[in-house]
């Protein structure tokens, strides 16, 4: 029996996952948690296989969970369940230690089929994204872009699209105000924008590609 965490801050779609899994004779839901925090909260009291989570939560996103699972938790999987466009944002999941990556459009079966895949030691990307992958070709500029960008850039790109102020992005991701005025310059750079508010314009276009 799998041990499934569920996470995600939105109640309707824990609720649904709960229910659609109920059922199931192999995976046990063991949790529901609404957020980056309570992920580490419960994998410390609580036996986790694999955990299904969102990465836009209020506290703590889902990349910075994801290094702190690979780093004290090394035995448990992630696979991200996002409405985050697989083009942008899956490269540097699986690179910040997530086994696997679904768009939250996808079916019952194709969440369980990944599940299953996890378990047993693979990487789960859809067809699409591991062709693009096998054969070097572009989905869209905005994939193309983010690639481009190191995980910790996508960590700091993220909590700046979402209004997050230095101070607490260096706090989020443990680092000092001083690097993260680093990494600004070097999406700004990137981006080639000269300010705050059309790096985080640009980067939201740049998803939308």
């Amino acid at each position: 029996m799998i041990n499934l965490l569920i996470a995600d801050n939105h109640p309707i779609t824990r609720k649904g996952l709960e229910v659609l899994f109920s059922a199931s004779p192999n995976i046990n839901i063991v949790g529901s948690v609404d957020d980056g925090d309570a992920i580490l909260e419960f994998v410390k009291k609580n036996p986790v296989d694999i955990i299904l989570t969102e990465t836009d939560f209020p506290r703590l996103n889902g990349l910075t969970v994801l290094r702190y699972l690979k780093n004290d938790y090394p035995d448990i999987k992630t696979i991200i369940f996002s409405a985050q466009p697989e083009e942008v944002y899956a490269i540097n999941a699986i690179k910040a230690g997530a086994a696997g990556y679904l768009n939250k459009s996808v079916n019952v079966i194709t969440i369980n089929e990944a599940i299953m895949k996890v378990h047993d030691g693979g990487i789960y990307l859809s067809n699409d994204l591991t062709q693009q992958l096998a054969f070097g070709s572009r989905v869209n500029k905005g994939g193309a872009f983010y690639k481009k960008l190191s995980t910790r850039e996508s960590e700091v790109l993220k909590l700046l699209t979402i209004g997050k102020k230095n101070k607490e992005i260096s706090k989020e991701l443990d680092i000092n105000e001083k690097t993260v005025s680093t990494y600004k310059a070097r999406l700004m750079r990137k981006l080639k924008v000269t300010n705050l508010v059309d790096l985080v314009n640009q980067a939201k276009l740049t998803q939308e590609l």
